[in-house]
């Protein structure tokens, strides 16, 4: 009927855009979970931020992990409640220029950096390419957290109870991903 096979292309109706749009969506569903599943910490939260942006970089490359870290905060720029302790904290441009308004701004940078480096990159590859991308996380969002907190606090609020942590979810992106890249490859020898 109207010349639709599903037998022959069984996703056919997918077209990539709608792909693509859909990995949006739910890109920014994850991330959004991922900004809800925190720890409690002043003035930053610890949240599983960090390993949803480095996986998305890892798995998805620079293009598609920038595309829905920035559909992320546009949602959240717009007032619905994605971040972590919104509405609490305030929601949409309100949110973003507070304390943790840097942390967000650099994942936005570590997305296309981590991409970008961890292309064709083995699992030690992998992982040096998600700690450049903690760079200019801990960077831009100290230096924004520095309006918030005296300097000499700065390192203490804003690194040191986050960096073990983020240490921890880059070597659960590395493994994970080098899980999966051996079943796809076993999985690909047996089809041939």
């Amino acid at each position: 009927m109207y010349g639709l096979s599903l037998k022959a292309r069984p996703v056919a109706w997918l077209s990539t855009p709608a792909r693509a749009g859909l990995l949006l969506v739910a890109g920014v569903v994850v991330m959004t979970l991922a900004a809800k599943t925190q720890v409690p910490f002043w003035p930053v939260p610890m949240t599983l931020h960090t390993l949803a942006v480095m996986a998305f970089a890892v798995a998805l490359g620079p293009r598609m992990a920038t595309a829905i870290m920035a559909a992320y905060l546009a949602v959240g720029a717009a007032g619905l409640p994605v971040f972590s302790n919104s509405p609490e904290r305030g929601l949409g441009l309100a949110y973003l220029v507070g304390p943790t308004g840097g942390y967000l701004l650099g994942y936005l940078v570590a997305c296309p950096l981590v991409g970008a480096l961890v292309a064709g990159r083995g699992t030690l590859g992998r992982i040096a390419a998600m700690l450049a991308g903690l760079v200019p996380i801990y960077g831009l969002g100290l230096a924004w957290l520095a309006a918030f907190v005296p300097l000499s606090q700065t390192i203490a609020l804003g690194f040191t109870p986050f960096i073990a942590g983020d240490l921890v979810k880059i070597a659960l992106v590395a493994a994970g991903t080098g899980v999966i890249s051996i079943c796809v490859r076993r999985r690909r020898e047996s089809l041939d």
